[in-house]
């Protein structure tokens, strides 16, 4: 029961956080006023890497009964640093002088 309902409830924030029609994206893109479009393409790579290390390792293991779904919870931690350490990219430093400087 309590797989099926955070199942459910995965999903549901999933789906909200990469649908282009979802009040909160409309919002998050209104309020950092970027293109709605671009702001819904950058954020399904990051949505879609969660997604797929839930399903593979929290999902899919403790449904088999492989682990206890604590230890999945760490393998999805583990793996997702470690897609952070290998595939992430440093963000220069940014001022708030120069985003001013940009915007103007």
């Amino acid at each position: 029961m309590l797989g099926a309902m955070s199942s459910i409830l995965t999903g549901a924030v999933w789906g909200d956080h990469c649908s282009p029609i979802s009040d909160t994206t409309i919002m998050s893109s209104m309020a950092t006023s970027c293109d709605h479009m671009d702001h819904v393409r950058t954020q399904i790579p990051y949505a879609l890497t969660v997604g797929l290390v839930s399903i593979l390792v929290g999902e899919l293991g403790t449904a088999l009964g492989l682990y206890p779904a604590w230890v999945g919870m760490l393998l999805g931690v583990a793996v997702l640093l470690a897609v952070l350490r290998f595939v992430g990219k440093p963000v220069d430093d940014y001022s708030v002088e120069e985003a001013d400087a940009q915007i103007s």
